[in-house]
């Protein structure tokens, strides 16, 4: 795990402003925190070079693009080795159903979230691409009804 950041308030301040809107201007965003727009843009560099700020992201909507169902599947891989481990990510991230895969603790050892046409493009997908794998002993599927963003994320107080 990586040491914390040192950050200060007007640090965190821009790290909550750019987390609501990537885009904001550095001018905007020198102007909410109080700062020259040349101070805020060296702030914003120091924050990427430490690794603060991994990068900026496009959200698109699933739907809007004909994968209108979403899941979570829980994963179970047996015998759960690193030789077996590696090329199982491996594939998952070049699924083009795939939108986040989690390596777990506990009885499940991946939770996969997918984004599919309709529950036969699922059930393809799940016989497909999963349970034919020689390595995957077990998945488990939950739909998603629904999801919300949450908040910024800040440094604990």
């Amino acid at each position: 795990m990586t040491d914390s950041v040192a950050l200060d308030p007007v640090d965190l301040h821009i790290l909550r402003l750019l987390q609501n809107d990537a885009r904001t201007t550095y001018r905007d965003l020198a102007a909410a925190v109080g700062v020259a727009p040349s101070t805020c843009l060296d702030r914003v560099a120091r924050l990427r070079r430490s690794g603060v700020i991994l990068g900026h992201e496009l959200r698109l909507d699933p739907a809007k693009l004909g994968r209108g169902l979403e899941a979570l599947l829980l994963v179970q891989v047996r015998p759960h080795r690193r030789d077996l481990v590696g090329p199982f990510v491996d594939r998952l991230r070049e699924l083009p159903e795939s939108r986040a895969l989690f390596h777990l603790t506990g009885p499940d050892d991946f939770l996969v979230h997918v984004a599919v046409t309709g529950t036969a493009d699922l059930q393809r997908l799940v016989l497909d691409e999963f349970t034919a794998r020689p390595e995957v002993a077990r998945v488990e599927t939950r739909l998603i009804f629904q999801q919300w963003e949450c908040g910024p994320l800040m440094p604990p107080a």
